[in-house]
């Protein structure tokens, strides 16, 4: 699946009503290791099927990473079911990424 950009207005239907897990990607465009891990994000969007992958810009969507309480970038977020499963704050490899499902 290709990598949405997640705002306020998609937020529902992109990942409340998804049927797939959904893996937040909170960013923003002056963070380094958010650029870096950006790559990652793209590459598991290519191979992963049955995971929606999503990013978050902060500076932009400010309200919607207030409402998850991210203090730091990057920050993932794992949902399903619209429920958070599980939460991941810093670089990560990607197969530490892959390690949340």
């Amino acid at each position: 699946m290709a990598v949405i950009a997640l705002t306020k207005k998609n937020f529902e239907q992109e990942v409340l009503h998804s049927k797939h897990p959904v893996l937040i990607d909170f960013w923003a465009p002056w963070c380094g290791p958010c650029r870096t891990m950006g790559g990652v994000m793209e590459e598991l969007g290519e191979e992963l099927k049955q995971v929606k992958i999503a990013k978050v810009n902060i500076d932009e969507e400010a309200e919607l990473a207030a409402a998850f309480g991210i203090l730091s970038i990057p920050t993932l977020v794992l949902m399903e079911g619209g429920e958070v499963r599980k939460t991941s704050v810093g670089l990560r490899s990607k197969r530490d990424i892959v390690g949340m499902f």
